[in-house]
This record gives C-alpha cells, sequence and structure tokens, in this order.
C-alpha cells in the first residue's frame, strides 16, 4: 500500500503553492488535499468551536472547509481520510515562517495539529514575495516527505521548512537550524475612517531580524533552505530547575 500523506495550507484551497505541493505529494505517495475554503493567515493554532462546519467536496481528493487550517487538519485525520495519514504537509506558503512566524502561522499550526494527532508533519513557506517559485521547492519538499515516510521523526517533533524564493539554481544547499528571532516593528497602523473615527491596522512593518550562525533565518539569508525541527513541549528546563531552586512555593 502506497502511503499517504494529507496536504493543507492556510492560503486557502485555490493557492498555487497547495496545488504545486499536491502534485508534488502525488509523485511519492497517495495524497488529498484538504484546506481552507479562503485565505486563513496569521490565524495560528485556532480551532473552530463557535459554530459548526462545512466539509466540501470540490473534487476527486480536494476537499475544502470553512475553517482554520487546524480545523482542516483534525477533520481531515478523524472524518475525511480514508485512514490514518503517514505525514501531514503544509504549504507551500506564500511567505517565510522564520522565528517568531511561527507562533502566528496557520501553515505551521497545521503541522502541529498534525504532530498531536499523532501523524509525522512539516510546514514549507517560500521565503520573498510576488512573484512565488513555488516549483523551486518541490525537490525539497519530496526530501522531507520522503524522509519522513522512510525514518518518521523524534516524538513531539514537527519539521519546519523555508526556502528562499529564488530560482532553483540559485540554492546553495540544505542546513538543519535553529528557530531564530523575528519581530515586526511598526506593524500597527492608525486609520482614520471618513467620519473621524480611529481604527487599527494589523500587518506589515519591518521585520528585525537576529543574525548569527546556525539560525533559520541566517541560512535563508545567505541561501539556504533551512529546515528546523520544532518541538510542542515549550517547558524551559533550565529555567524550570532554576525557579525551583530560587522559589520558595
Amino acid at each position: 500500500m502506497k502511503p499517504l500523506i494529507l496536504v493543507t495550507n492556510d492560503d486557502g484551497v485555490y493557492s498555487d503553492g497547495i496545488t504545486t505541493l499536491f502534485n508534488a505529494m502525488r509523485e511519492i505517495a497517495d495524497a488529498y488535499i484538504v484546506a481552507p475554503d479562503r485565505e486563513r493567515s496569521a490565524v495560528s493554532h485556532a480551532l473552530t468551536m463557535h459554530r459548526p462546519l462545512r466539509v466540501e467536496m470540490i473534487s476527486d481528493f480536494i476537499y475544502t472547509v470553512n475553517g482554520t487550517p487546524t480545523d482542516c487538519v483534525a477533520l481531515a485525520i478523524n472524518k475525511i481520510l480514508p485512514r490514518k495519514p503517514d505525514v501531514v504537509a503544509s504549504g507551500i506558503n506564500k511567505g517565510a515562517n522564520l522565528g517568531d512566524d511561527v507562533t502566528y502561522s496557520g501553515t505551521v499550526s497545521a503541522a502541529i495539529e498534525g504532530t498531536i494527532l499523532n501523524v509525522p508533519s512539516f510546514a514549507i513557506s517560500l521565503v520573498g514575495n510576488h512573484p512565488f517559485l513555488f516549483e523551486t521547492a518541490v525537490p525539497y519538499a519530496k526530501k522531507v516527505a520522503q524522509y519522513i515516510i522512510e525514518n518518521s521523526l523524534p516524538y513531539d517533533t514537527l519539521l519546519n521548512v523555508n526556502v528562499p524564493n529564488v530560482p532553483p539554481d540559485d540554492i546553495k544547499g540544505i542546513k538543519l537550524t535553529r528557530q531564530g528571532k523575528r519581530i515586526y516593528e511598526n506593524s500597527i497602523k492608525d486609520v482614520t475612517s471618513p467620519w473621524g473615527d480611529t481604527y487599527y491596522w494589523i500587518g506589515g512593518g519591518q521585520p528585525y531580524y537576529e543574525h548569527g550562525e546556525g539560525m533559520d533565518i541566517q541560512a535563508v539569508m545567505d541561501g539556504y533552505v533551512s529546515i528546523t525541527p520544532l518541538h510542542l513541549d515549550f517547558t524551559n528546563y533550565e529555567a524550570l530547575e532554576l525557579l525551583k531552586k530560587r522559589w520558595a512555593l
């Protein structure tokens, strides 16, 4: 029996990125798309609990959900797919998921949900702006998926893959990295309505990067594909031991 790969994203089922990833995954496995019916970027790990969800089959092996990326993965694994998938592949995202982006990203959160449900998962993103060269990411998506199929992943661990948005021949290689730091300055804009009311628009801004050898951001800026293993256990074990010594509860 061929492996089964669930393909999802946060850019929506009609994104060129998910179509590219789906076609790539079909070269190495059986694949299904279960993705949001519209763009759901930056929804993080939101789960819809205040209303029912609608699933629509739009063609063979392709389903859409009027919910979040997390909803899509939960429904796919528990209700839609014919069996439990061997891999969850999320992407190809239009834009980076580097550093602190992973806490906001619907793309990464879909892979987190797969990991929570005990399916080895990865997220893949293109770092750059329009036009997006999704085909550049294809060989790396296939390489990561094939590795996971053959070797699985450590417990509670997913892979966050970021590919420079450059022609394929300009990629220098692959680096295994750690999560860096990426903060947006001036990302909240004041907007005044015709009636003089003030509103706020969150988004954009100038990203600040923490540079350093071994970081995901540094690798991509140097022209490499970054692969970062992320762990679901957020515990800071050094801080835990320090607090046990210093804090008399």
